[in-house]
């Protein structure tokens, strides 16, 4: 397992440097980040990713449902002197109330998507907490990737360098899982990610069906995250790779889409 996934505070600092650099740029070419801006972030785990936006003086608030990882954020964002802070909340998002949350300009998920269950009833539910005008960035990998079952978690070195062998058929990937070693748990939580893990074209089919327009989506060959893990230099896909479906997750470690009603 890499030291990432135990060091929740090289997480949290890795989430800061990337969404910086690569996320809110993202955002910016199409709508200004200021003080006026309302962000949500769903899936905030301890709200690194919010970091970037408290500190261009957003009014941010982060969802999530780990009540450890809430007081781990809340710990960490009392560590600097700024005295914006986002509101980190332990919920769950279908229990929200949007009237009680209001309207966002911005909505983020980073690395999220691929985890939930039921996708098209949750995308048709987010959409109220977008403003008419809101932009909403969602980065993922594709399912199909290298590392698109997330095996990066297990605890087993071999494993967790392994490109592909999420691919296996269930029975096949529970075996080898169990075989070389791996807790009941983390083959709980990788399993759960085979049954959620979403590819390219059918994220656009729930985009598609629930009446959001894409105003702009980009693949990578390597992962901007990868420019803070590995240091690798964010590559975008080859654009002939990137338009043909099916064969393009396979190879794009990332995408970013940028969504709006």
């Amino acid at each position: 397992m890499q030291e990432r996934h135990i060091n929740r505070k090289k997480y949290f600092n890795e989430q800061i440097q990337t969404t910086s650099r690569f996320v809110v740029p993202f955002i910016q070419k199409y709508k200004n980040i200021n003080s006026s801006a309302r962000v949500l972030e769903i899936g905030c785990g301890e709200g690194g990713n919010l970091k970037p936006f408290v500190d261009l003086s957003c009014e941010c608030v982060g969802v999530d449902l780990s009540s450890n990882k809430i007081e781990l954020g809340k710990q960490f964002f009392s560590e600097f002197e700024s005295a914006k802070t986002p509101h980190l909340i332990v919920q769950d998002i279908y229990e929200t109330n949007p009237d009680d949350f209001g309207k966002f300009d911005i909505i983020i998920m980073r690395d999220v998507i691929e985890h939930i269950h039921h996708q098209e009833k949750f995308m048709a539910f987010v959409k109220q907490f977008l403003k008419d005008d809101g932009l909403f960035f969602l980065g993922f990998p594709p399912w199909q990737n290298p590392f698109g079952g997330h095996q990066q978690v297990c605890r087993n070195k071999f494993l967790s360098v392994f490109p592909y062998f999420h691919l296996l058929p269930k029975v096949m990937y529970k075996s080898v899982l169990k075989l070389l070693g791996e807790t009941d748990n983390t083959i709980e939580a990788l399993l759960e990610i085979k049954q959620t893990g979403i590819s390219l074209e059918r994220f656009e089919r729930i985009l598609k069906n629930e009446n959001y327009a894409i105003v702009e989506k980009t693949f990578f060959l390597f992962n901007p995250n990868y420019e803070v893990k590995f240091g690798l230099k964010p590559r975008k896909q080859l654009a002939i790779v990137s338009a043909i479906p099916f064969v393009r997750n396979f190879f794009t470690t990332a995408a970013y889409y940028l969504i709006k009603k």
